[in-house]
C-alpha cells in the first residue's frame, strides 16, 4: 500500500486529525557533567517558569541517565499541550544552549511520530525505532486532569466559525503585498 503523502486541504479531516499533545525530550550525554548539569537546570527553569504561568509544560518525574527506549542518550520528557506548544517552544529556541531536543506529537502512530513527524532544535541523534508500537488503539492522553491538550473541554470554533475567519484573514492581506494568495477554491 503506497502512502499519499500529499497535504490534506478538506477543513474537516485537517481539523479531526489536529495534534493535541507534544513530547519535547531534552538530550544530554550522560557522562559530560557540564550537559547533565545543563539540562537539569533547564528543567527546573520550565518548572519555576510552569508555576508562575508563563506556560503548561510538564516534565516526567524521571530523568534517564542511560539510554531508554528510542532514546541513545541521557534525556528527560517534557508533555506539552497544543494550547501552551508556542510559548514552550519558543522558550526552548531560546534558552536551550547547546543540548539537542527531540520535538514529536502524540498520536496513535509512536514510529511515524518520532521517525517523519518530529522536528529538531540542534543536532538529531539517530533513534532506535525498534521498540516502538506501529499503532497503538487509543490516543495516549497524558495529564487529563488539567482537561488540555486531547482532554480539553473548550468548545472548538465551528466549521462555519473557521471559514468566517479565514475570509476575513484573506480580506485583510489583500492589502499586504508580501502576503501570499490562498488558490480560488476548485
Amino acid at each position: 500500500m503506497e502512502l499519499d503523502l500529499r497535504p490534506s486541504t478538506n477543513l474537516q479531516t485537517v481539523l479531526d486529525n489536529e495534534v493535541k499533545e507534544w513530547h519535547f525530550h531534552i538530550y544530554f550525554h550522560q557522562k559530560n557533567a557540564d550537559e547533565h548539569h545543563a539540562a537539569l537546570e533547564l528543567r527546573d527553569a520550565v518548572l519555576r517558569l510552569r508555576r508562575e504561568g508563563a506556560f503548561v509544560a510538564v516534565p516526567l518525574f524521571r530523568v534517564n541517565t542511560e539510554p531508554v527506549g528510542p532514546h541513545p542518550i541521557g534525556s528527560y520528557e517534557i508533555w506539552v499541550p497544543t494550547e501552551t506548544f508556542a510559548s514552550v517552544f519558543s522558550y526552548l529556541c531560546l534558552n536551550r544552549g547547546d543540548l539537542s531536543i527531540l520535538i514529536h506529537p502524540l498520536t496513535r502512530e509512536e514510529v511515524r511520530d518520532h521517525e517523519l513527524r518530529c522536528a529538531w532544535l540542534g543536532p538529531s541523534y539517530p533513534l532506535d525505532l525498534s521498540c516502538l508500537p506501529l499503532r497503538r488503539e487509543e490516543l495516549p492522553l497524558q495529564y487529563p486532569s488539567l482537561k488540555l491538550g486531547y482532554s480539553s473541554t473548550t468548545p472548538a470554533l465551528s466549521l462555519e466559525d473557521r471559514r468566517r475567519l479565514g475570509t476575513n484573514v484573506e480580506n485583510l492581506l489583500k492589502a499586504e503585498k508580501a502576503a501570499a494568495r490562498a488558490p480560488l477554491v476548485d
